[in-house]
């Protein structure tokens, strides 16, 4: 094996075996549901978000608000989702 091939292998297997960012908890369920949030405003954007510019940057503190628009103007499906962003 050549040594850039074996060089390779060994931080891959490194970067496999421990990522190198560490989140606590809290921190990761924040991150997952403003991921959330943002799909779902591009989702149900016709429908519950017309009246905002399609490029609004949606932040963590924006989550509740996207969860109360999708319940509020949105059908049965904007409406799970919007439950799922609240939990």
């Amino acid at each position: 094996m050549s040594a850039v091939r074996k060089y390779l292998a060994t931080i891959g297997r490194r970067g496999g075996l421990k990522s190198r960012r560490t989140l606590d908890p809290a921190t990761a369920r924040d991150m997952a549901k403003t991921r959330e949030a943002r799909r779902a405003f591009r989702r149900f954007r016709a429908a519950c978000f017309w009246s905002y510019r399609p490029d609004l940057p949606i932040t963590a503190a924006d989550v509740p608000w996207v969860a109360e628009q999708l319940m509020k103007h949105g059908n049965r499906e904007a409406w799970r989702v919007g439950s799922r962003l609240c939990r």
